[in-house]
């Protein structure tokens, strides 16, 4: 400091200050710093904390409506047929589990529907049904979602870190195809007159060795599905055919799809292994045909065990394939264990 200028007691101050704080440790710098700045502080570590809890994809407090919402059928207590016993309650409980951490990952709506409204048409003729319902329904609970995506609770989804516009719509127009010509297990009719395939799709299903396949399966919020629905939802479909159709709406749609080109025009299918590969034993006369069964080799989006109640061990399965997804998606870290 020059002599010509006056004492300045504050600067002087300041100076020993900076030099003391360079002495300091770096916690100690750090600390100080901390405290200088306890609000900012304190936001952070809120934000970090919210993103750490709730999932960095989907903060539920700020969130907008979902595009995408998730309907996972499950059925407590088991319906008109049966109480389910407690291996039954696992398989639902691991199967929620696993569509839930999906959403929750990708910023998706997830409902569950409990299917005991079987129960309310079984005295018609109407029950199994209730899906064609519960769509309904999903779409006054969601008016601002612009997809659905239906999943019977023996379903899994295997790549979790896949989301739905990855691995689908982003590939739609190579993915899926419109007319039954390579691969047609019903004999349906390949094509009818009137039907305009510009049209965009808004359902999108695939078909197994037995026909249509709605274990899984994706269909867009729109007048045509609501108009869809109302139809696949008349009485005559159930009652005057409920004893030629084994599998009920399933049944149902295949005929309405065969006869009516407004409906075949936005409809498309997916290959079965894309969003509802089989385990071994579904398709059991198909065993060598690779387009139904789930591949670990190739990943497969998702493992649907359909029919596995009937002479098979839906338990085994749920658990084989719940430690294949442990397996593939188990963070790097674990490996050092």
């Amino acid at each position: 400091m020059s002599y010509s200028m006056p004492y300045d007691a504050a600067y002087k101050d300041e100076k020993k200050r900076q030099f003391d704080y360079r002495r300091r440790s770096p916690v100690d710098r750090v600390g100080a710093a901390i405290a200088r700045n306890k609000k900012t502080v304190l936001l952070v570590f809120c934000t970090l904390f919210m993103v750490f809890w709730f999932g960095s994809s989907r903060l539920t407090l700020f969130s907008r409506a979902p595009k995408i919402v998730l309907i996972l059928a499950v059925n407590d207590g088991g319906g008109v047929h049966k109480w389910k016993g407690e291996q039954e309650w696992a398989i639902e409980r691991i199967s929620i589990q696993n569509k839930r951490a999906y959403a929750k990952k990708h910023g998706y709506g997830l409902t569950i529907k409990d299917m005991r409204t079987a129960k309310r048409y079984s005295h018609e003729y109407r029950e199994g049904w209730q899906k064609i319902e519960v769509l309904r329904q999903t779409m006054r609970e969601f008016p601002d979602a612009e997809w659905f995506w239906w999943l019977d609770p023996e379903t899994l989804i295997m790549e979790p870190q896949l989301s739905l516009e990855k691995h689908l719509f982003k590939r739609m127009d190579t993915l899926s195809y419109r007319v039954l010509e390579d691969f047609n297990p019903l004999q349906l009719p390949p094509d009818i007159p009137y039907v305009d395939y510009s049209n965009e799709p808004e359902l999108y299903i695939t078909q197994d060795c037995g026909g249509f396949n709605l274990g899984s399966f994706l269909i867009k919020n729109s007048e045509w599905s609501k108009l869809l629905l109302d139809v696949w939802w008349d009485p005559v479909c159930y009652e005057q055919k409920h004893m030629m159709w084994e599998h009920r709406e399933q049944d149902a749609l295949e005929a309405l799809y065969a006869r009516e080109p407004w409906i075949r025009e936005k409809t498309a299918f997916l290959p079965l292994r894309s969003i509802n590969a089989f385990p071994p034993g579904a398709c059991s006369e198909f065993s060598d045909d690779a387009r139904y069964f789930y591949s670990e080799d190739e990943r497969d989006f998702v493992v649907n065990m359909a029919g596995c109640s009937f002479g098979r061990d839906c338990w085994a399965e749920m658990q084989r394939y719940g430690s294949l997804i442990e397996e593939h998606n188990h963070k790097w870290w674990r490996r050092l264990h």
